[in-house]
């Protein structure tokens, strides 16, 4: 059996559970037989023992194998019954075993809630489910998400990663390993994984050009902290080239990257009490500050905040805002494609699912929206 030859739609470890399943009904395996080891089917039809692995788990479930350890899998007692349906409609595409896991440190109206929306409306043509776990930004927690989904038998992930110093070792392991893996909203740098999203460097050099080109030139750049972390660093670079592209010196201690409060686990009143003391402090010792461009919607609603209860006023610049269908919004800011960035990943990771191994980077298109020219924001 040549598992290429197969139709791309139906996963590899679906096609090897197929070809065991058809051994045990045409009789080539026998109540009581052996049956191929995980190491033997991945080196018979050349594929991961991944794969492998789920085929014979699977295989298990459905009551056709039983497992020994240290010995082996036997074809179970009570013959092969017709478990076609178990795997697939009637109109022949699979569908019984069809779930993802979607993992994400958090969403909002800001941010992220319109993607999950374009993540389940894509699935759901595809006749896929979707398992969806929030991370809050902890590693751990998204470590313990992941683990949890592949154990519940998720075919694939859609992964938004958390902030963080170091990558997570569980989602290296698994991109490593070939699981087929889909990163929304960044990419992790050095490493194979398919990601879909912003052109944040050409997204921040527009933003920053809008305030450039009104005359403004010592601009404040304020966000969470960057450490691998590609959305805030390829900012920060959209940042400086505007500044470049202008004769203007980039100045990094007009750069803030670390504030907190925004983060899924820290948005509490302590510490945005911390942060906003931050940035006064921050504003305060630089007097000559004339705008600010915050890297996300709630850091901008903070600065807002922050410059009203002190008597200041000056141009606030994000990216992301909530719809206000009835009112102009708050911030001239970036809008990224949400639902874009999360139809593109279901495409990505069904792609994955069916066998292709090329790694894919989609970079999604974003649109600038100005506010009220007449408000002070």
């Amino acid at each position: 059996m040549n598992l290429s030859a197969e139709p791309m739609t139906i996963p590899l470890y679906e096609q090897l559970y197929n070809h065991v399943l058809e051994s045990i009904r045409t009789g080539k395996f026998r109540q009581g037989d052996r049956v191929p080891s995980e190491a033997e089917l991945a080196e018979q039809f050349k594929v991961s023992r991944i794969t492998s692995k789920k085929a014979l788990e699977m295989l298990e479930q459905n009551g056709l194998i039983s497992r020994i350890r240290g010995k082996g899998s036997f074809v179970s007692a009570g013959g092969a019954p017709d478990h076609a349906a178990l795997m697939h409609t009637e109109n022949g595409s699979s569908a019984a075993y069809q779930l993802i896991g979607v993992v994400v440190p958090d969403f909002s109206d800001a941010y992220a809630l319109k993607m999950i929306h374009a993540i389940e409306e894509t699935c759901a043509q595809h006749h896929l489910f979707i398992a969806i776990k929030r991370t809050y930004g902890s590693q751990e927690t998204e470590k313990a998400a992941i683990q949890g989904l592949i154990a519940l038998g998720v075919r694939g992930l859609i992964v938004f990663p958390v902030h963080g110093e170091y990558y997570n070792p569980e989602l290296l392991r698994l991109v490593v390993s070939g699981f087929p893996v889909a990163l929304v909203d960044r990419h992790l740098k050095g490493i194979p994984a398919s990601a879909v999203y912003t052109d944040n460097v050409s997204a921040s050099r527009q933003l920053t050009l809008h305030l450039v080109d009104r005359g403004l030139q010592h601009i404040a750049f304020i966000s969470p902290p960057a450490e691998n972390t590609s959305t805030i660093e390829e900012r920060i670079e959209g940042y400086r080239a505007a500044l470049e592209a202008r004769k203007l010196v980039y100045q990094p201690h007009y750069v803030l990257s670390t504030l907190y409060s925004t983060l899924p686990t820290t948005f509490h009143a302590e510490n945005i009490r911390r942060d906003a003391d931050a940035l006064y402090a921050f504003l305060t010792n630089r007097p000559q500050l004339e705008a600010i461009i915050a890297s996300e919607y709630n850091l901008a609603l903070l600065a807002a905040n922050v410059l009203t209860t002190h008597g200041l006023t000056m141009p606030i610049v994000c990216f992301d805002s909530p719809d206000m269908p009835f009112a102009p919004p708050l911030f001239t800011h970036i809008r990224q494609n949400e639902a874009l960035i999360g139809q593109r990943a279901v495409e990505v990771l069904i792609a994955h699912m069916a066998g292709e191994q090329a790694m894919q980077t989609i970079i999604v298109d974003f649109e600038f929206v100005q506010a009220d020219a007449l408000a002070s924001h």
